[in-house]
């Protein structure tokens, strides 16, 4: 009998698979000086991605609750072994094209996915732009891999192993790939995917395999280069806002249109349709003439910072989802929420917002309740301690530095 894979050490090797990836990509672009990756983006991609993982603690355990409910109906029972696993991945592609084709044409489905098509690049960093509804709304196609038989935790690894393997298509460096691009999805086709070119727009929806674009009329080849974004632009490094701005559109219509069938059914219709009565609130639309890229400067000072900050978080990020760590549900949430902070003052830092400091200084004092707490129990977690201590270190000496607080007024005598 074929052994059965072990579910858990699949997570194990994915983000230094990514981070190594990333590293080489950086590299490429530094010794062939090729303009692919701007610090201001890459820092918002990174925050993007904490958040998203941070959020999918939760979807985890939804998924894995509900499929569990469905498997308890299954037709089969299909043991996770490594054929089963491949056959696994194959359907989940297969369904996930659906979802993906029908994220780019329903309102709804297009605010979950909008997030990850916002950068006005193109590079492994846009790999990790993630939105925080995303991976939920994934999970709602891919029920009848329970009922089939698929164990709920196969189906999880299954997607994060399908994210991988999506993940490396995400960059400019390599061309075209001959004679794999006639199953296989590649770079050259997910550079399409990502463009407002007119001829380029909803093409190649498949992740692993192109095959599924081929076979229901989809797919587009490169011929042109292409132009990166979204058609209603963010302009903004904010996470929040990057998450949430699809949304909020479409509850801006909803709670301005009049009719309240039009408010249920905005949601449901295809991309981009509005009711009669809300059309002159203006969205700012561009296309592949007209965007303008959205650029800020940074200091090196600050690009020390958040670079460290950045490695920080990701640490700190991989102690608090990592279910194996025996933290209290109370300390994991206050993690979340330094995370959530941490992102969040990544933004303000990065557009000069002048609500940085406050935010900071609220990430800090909380950050160190935590620390002291910690301190006071007789915890084992010492990875932990060691990176709150460093976190507010470097907090303050940026504080310090950086802020240019307004001196205290004089006292009248």
């Amino acid at each position: 009998m074929e052994q059965k894979i072990d579910l858990v050490n699949i997570y194990t090797y994915l983000t230094p698979i990514a981070l190594f990836l990333i590293l080489l990509e950086m590299l490429y672009c530094y010794f062939y000086k090729k303009n692919y990756i701007s610090f201001s983006q890459a820092i918002t991609n990174l925050g993007t991605a904490i958040g998203n993982q941070c959020v999918n603690l939760g979807v985890a355990y939804v998924v894995i609750t509900v499929f569990g409910k469905i498997y308890d109906y299954r037709f089969f029972t299909i043991p996770t072994t490594l054929l089963n696993f491949i056959f696994l991945l194959i359907a989940f592609d297969g369904l996930f094209y659906w979802f993906h084709r029908h994220g780019h044409s329903i309102n709804i489905l297009w605010a979950a996915h909008m997030p990850h098509h916002s950068s006005e690049e193109f590079n492994l960093f846009v790999g990790l732009r993630a939105s925080i509804t995303q991976r939920l709304f994934s999970f709602s196609y891919m029920w009848p891999l329970a009922l089939m038989g698929f164990e709920p935790a196969a189906i999880y690894a299954a997607s994060a192993v399908q994210l991988i393997i999506a993940f490396w298509h995400h960059t400019r460096v390599i061309k075209k790939m001959g004679w794999f691009e006639i199953i296989f999805n590649s770079p050259s086709y997910h550079r399409i995917h990502h463009a407002i070119n007119e001829k380029y727009l909803d093409k190649n929806f498949g992740e692993i395999f192109i095959l599924w674009d081929k076979i229901f009329g989809t797919c587009v080849k490169e011929d042109e280069e292409p132009v990166y974004g979204c058609l209603t632009p963010i302009n903004s490094l904010d996470p929040n806002k990057i998450y949430v701005q699809y949304w909020k559109m479409l509850y801006t219509d909803m709670m301005n249109t009049r009719s309240w069938k039009d408010k249920v059914k905005l949601w449901f219709m295809p991309l981009g349709w509005r009711p009669l009565d809300v059309k002159h609130i203006e969205r700012h639309r561009v296309n592949e003439k007209t965007i303008k890229p959205f650029m800020v400067e940074v200091s090196p000072s600050k690009k020390i910072y958040l670079a460290s900050q950045g490695v920080l978080g990701l640490i700190l990020m991989g102690i608090t989802i990592n279910l194996g760590n025996h933290l209290d549900l109370l300390i994991r949430f206050s993690l979340i929420f330094v995370l959530w902070l941490m992102i969040t003052s990544w933004g303000k830092t990065l557009e000069d917002k002048k609500e940085y400091g406050i935010l900071e200084i609220l990430r800090l004092v909380f950050t160190f309740i935590i620390f002291m707490h910690l301190m006071g129990e007789s915890t084992q977690e010492l990875n932990l301690i060691y990176v709150l201590a460093i976190i507010m270190t470097t907090g303050f000496i940026q504080l310090a530095l950086h802020l240019k607080l307004r001196p205290l007024p004089q006292m009248k005598n």
